[in-house]
């Protein structure tokens, strides 16, 4: 099932990037009065010790500033540590 499109095109657009840099999309569970899902991390899904910084980020409904929360979510998959660390063993 396709996941729903956020309402922001500005944080759409870094989601779209995110998933083709195969990061995963979730849905929040229960209610939440902010936050509407999660990005993971392509690492989540192997058998590794995954504790880095950045292999969770909320994703907000309704962000103060749209854009800067749209970078900072780009910003810090592109500086996954676990993501790091494959590319230096040769993987």
């Amino acid at each position: 099932m396709a996941r729903a499109r956020h309402p922001n095109k500005e944080i759409e657009r870094a989601l779209r990037a995110l998933e083709r840099m195969g990061w995963r999309v979730v849905k929040a569970r229960g209610r939440s009065a902010y936050a509407r899902g999660h990005v993971l991390c392509p690492e989540t899904e192997r058998d590794r010790f995954r504790n880095g910084i950045f292999c969770r980020n909320q994703v907000w409904s309704t962000p103060r500033d749209p854009t800067a929360h749209a970078r900072a979510l780009l910003r810090q998959a592109q500086g996954c540590l676990v993501r790091k660390e494959s590319d230096n063993d040769g993987s």
